[in-house]
Formats: C-alpha cells, sequence, structure tokens
C-alpha cells in the first residue's frame, strides 16, 4: 500500500486538474523530453508551460534535470498511485453500495410480482 498525505494528495489532483498539465503527463509517459519539446503542441507561450512544469514538479508528478543548456523532463508516477488507490477506496465503496441497491430491487420486483400474480388469482 502506499503511504500519501493529504496535501501531497490534494497536490496531485489539482495538478490533474487541468488539461494542459494531463497532456504534459501523457507525452511524459512515452518518454523524457526538453521544455520547448514539451511546449510545441500548446499555444501557449514558454514561460505557461513553465508555469505547468512548475505545478506538476510540486505534486511531485515529473523531475526536471538540466542536461547542458537544456532543461529535460521525466514523469514521476509514484504519486499517481497514491491517488489511484485513493479512488479505488472510494470505488468499492460504490460498488458495494451499488451491489446492494441492486439486490434491493430484485427483492422489491420479485414481492411486487407475486403480490401481482396472488391479486389475480383473487380476482379470477
Amino acid at each position: 500500500m502506499v503511504k500519501y498525505s493529504a496535501g501531497a494528495l490534494d497536490n496531485v489532483f489539482s495538478a490533474l486538474a487541468d488539461p494542459t498539465r494531463r497532456a504534459i503527463l501523457a507525452r511524459l509517459a512515452l518518454g523524457e523530453s526538453s521544455v520547448s519539446e514539451l511546449a510545441e503542441p500548446f499555444d501557449i507561450s514558454l514561460p505557461a508551460i513553465s508555469r505547468h512544469l512548475r505545478v506538476l514538479r510540486n505534486a511531485g508528478l515529473i523531475l526536471r534535470h538540466k542536461d547542458g543548456r537544456v532543461r529535460r523532463c521525466a514523469l514521476e508516477a509514484s504519486p499517481l498511485k497514491a491517488a489511484s488507490e485513493w479512488i479505488e477506496t472510494y470505488r468499492r465503496f460504490w460498488e458495494d453500495q451499488f451491489d446492494s441497491l441492486a439486490e434491493y430491487l430484485e427483492r422489491t420486483q420479485e414481492t411486487s410480482e407475486r403480490e401481482t400474480q396472488k391479486k389475480t388469482k383473487e380476482e379470477e
């Protein structure tokens, strides 16, 4: 089980809330990239990309290092694992709730069908 703090988890979800940052992470899932390579597909300034990268780095989702004059970024997936486990806890909860609801509805429907059949027989 992955250990996480509430603050770190908040940072991860906050970082993932932005579509540009999710697209950057998707690109980094393919491999390490320079900042300028990450900026290419977006119609925003390099400083704006740098701000997105800072949010991702503060959430622990990317690692940055300098390779000569080029800044390179790589995906750090461990915070995503913590977020996934947190979500999984609630997924199980809701699945259990939906299973209970389905069982209740089946029992209710069976009872209703029996009562309808009983009334039909009494009326005949």
